[in-house]
């Protein structure tokens, strides 16, 4: 392998590196982001701006290295949800100011959660749910853009009456459409099998435009874009009328932005590069959307395909953004004339083969195999959004996860604890380990989480049973796994001390970290039990009783 030279590490080189990355990136974005303003129900423009201000913002306040900002499917589905909810008819005029009120309110929530540091909140969507959550979306994304491959057209009614109007609709079909749709998923699934990251959309997009222009296919029924204004977006003000009917909306959007934008962040991080700050994550993708509503752009956020490209290609800092941003100034300056030739059909395919990524049937199977219950959550999720819909599926997925966390959290394991035999290893007994040995009259219990007043009980009754079981002389209680014991955990611990010294069964705590051992200090328990039923671990607690005298 040829060392690489000393001039290839300058300055210089990564300013070629991420200007090769940025325009890459801009081949795949530029047209995924026409696409998803479709997906919203807005003009194509809206993603040109989309690709061109928050992307800008980005590069120049986030923490990422990589992240490619803009528009996402998941944003664009949600966005559209609440833009049909406040503009029925669909008014363009009245769309770009009701996107851009959206989009603002999402920057301010995003703000605001930066300065109240809320960065953990990214956390609140477990991975199971989440991969739940998206394959409904993409699930819904395919089954809305399915009409425009067709060249059909019918009221969007949700997810299963708009499957039954699309089957009652398909003798409708406009074969020159479905031609014209056909020949961009030949494009786009052939060059993504041989050549994986490359600007597929770009070319796809580019044949779309020159199939249009060539064969008139405006005149034959297929459905174009039509026309595009040529520059740079105007100034357009949020409306404060709209505020209270999309603020729902916007909790959700902002809630869905960042936990995309920082998985992706943290995806496709180097172990050379700075960790990424969730606090300021928040911020930088705040005042992106900010500056995206003002000029008419869609919420927006970290996309992981298009960071994927980034990486990809080479890309080493927000350069490269910065390069893509300038690439959306250049199409929206010189080449609106001829986007507005694309047909629409073009779009729908770009769309559907990028969202059908979102549905991930090897991630069922890899969660089922590790742990059914969260499975279960996952397939919830997926059914909260086809019945409930894309936005609810938001709500439906943050709960499923906070009873998830409450169910692992109010279900805490007690083990027994035995030892190796020949070694100085404490593991609990399992069938796994039958020659595994514990200590007549010895009881090794290890409870694990934090204890509070939901699983205290619980807790309480399995220990209970296993006395029951092993009738010990001494039981040990080996906190080492426990990080916090709260009030009405405690009360139930001293209660129990007292409980089961009247069946002449000794108490001994052993390996109390400093928070536990200061609350066991201040309620009264640790000069109750006195220095010598206080361990420093479970290994000093067996040398200990083995050292007894006999009963």
């Amino acid at each position: 392998m040829i060392p690489e030279s000393d001039s290839a590490k300058t300055p210089a080189h990564g300013i070629r590196l991420d200007l090769v990355a940025g325009l890459t990136a801009a081949a795949v974005v530029l047209p995924k982001a026409m696409a998803y303003a479709t997906v919203a129900g807005l003009p194509v423009a809206v993603g040109l701006y989309t690709a061109f201000l928050p992307m800008l913002i980005y590069a120049l306040l986030g923490t990422s290295r990589v992240l490619s900002f803009s528009s996402t499917t998941t944003l664009a589905i949600l966005a559209g949800t609440q833009l049909g909810l406040v503009v029925p008819d669909g008014d363009p005029a009245k769309l770009i100011v009701a996107v851009a009120t959206l989009s603002a309110l999402t920057g301010a929530i995003l703000v605001l959660a930066a300065l109240l540091r809320l960065g953990f909140v990214a956390s609140f969507i477990s991975s199971p749910v989440l991969t739940g959550f998206k394959a409904g979306i993409g699930l819904v994304i395919v089954l809305d853009q399915v009409p425009k491959l067709l060249g059909v057209h019918f009221t969007k009614q949700g997810f299963f009456r708009d499957l039954l109007s699309l089957i009652d609709q398909l003798p409708e079909t406009s074969l020159l459409t479905l031609a014209v749709a056909a020949g961009t998923l030949l494009v786009l699934l052939g060059m993504e099998r041989l050549w994986p990251h490359s600007p597929a959309p770009l070319v796809a997009v580019g044949g779309g435009i020159a199939a249009s222009w060539f064969f008139g296919l405006d005149g034959q029924g297929v459905a174009i874009v039509g026309l595009i204004p040529q520059g740079l977006p105007s100034l357009t003000l949020p409306d404060l009328d709209l505020v209270e009917q999309l603020l729902p909306g916007a909790i959700g959007i902002a809630l869905m932005s960042f936990t995309e934008s920082i998985a992706a962040g943290r995806a496709f991080a180097d172990s050379s590069e700075p960790p990424i700050k969730a606090n300021r994550e928040l911020l930088a993708s705040g005042a992106a959307n900010l500056g995206g509503a003002l000029f008419g752009a869609m919420p927006s956020g970290g996309g992981t395909s298009q960071t994927a490209v980034v990486r990809a290609a080479g890309g080493r800092s927000q350069k490269a953004g910065l390069v893509t941003a300038g690439a959306a100034a250049a199409t929206m300056l010189f080449l609106a004339p001829l986007l507005g030739l694309l047909p629409y059909a073009t779009l729908a395919a770009v769309v559907i083969v990028y969202s059908v990524g979102l549905i991930q049937p090897g991630e069922f199977r890899a969660i089922r195999r590790v742990r059914t219950m969260e499975f279960r959550w996952a397939v919830a999720a997926f059914f909260g959004v086809l019945i409930f819909g894309t936005l609810q599926g938001i709500v439906v997925a943050i709960i499923i996860s906070l009873i998830a966390l409450a169910s692992q959290s109010a279900n805490p394991r007690v083990y027994v604890i035995g030892r190796k035999r020949g070694a100085d290893v404490l593991r609990p007994l399992s069938p796994e380990h039958p020659d595994d040995e514990t200590f007549p009259g010895l009881l090794i219990l290890r409870p694990e989480g934090r204890l509070f007043f939901v699983n205290a009980p619980l807790v309480a009754e399995q220990i209970r049973a296993l006395l029951d079981r092993y009738q010990p002389r001494v039981v040990v209680l080996d906190l080492s796994r426990v990080p916090d014991i709260e009030y009405s955990a405690l009360q139930m611990l001293i209660e129990g001390e007292r409980l089961i010294a009247e069946r002449n069964i000794t108490l001994w705590l052993a390996g109390l970290n400093p928070r536990v051992l200061e609350v066991v200090r201040h309620a009264g328990l640790a000069e109750r039990l006195g220095r010598e039923r206080m361990l420093f671990n479970v290994r000093a607690a067996i040398e200990r009783y083995q050292n007894l005298p006999a009963a």
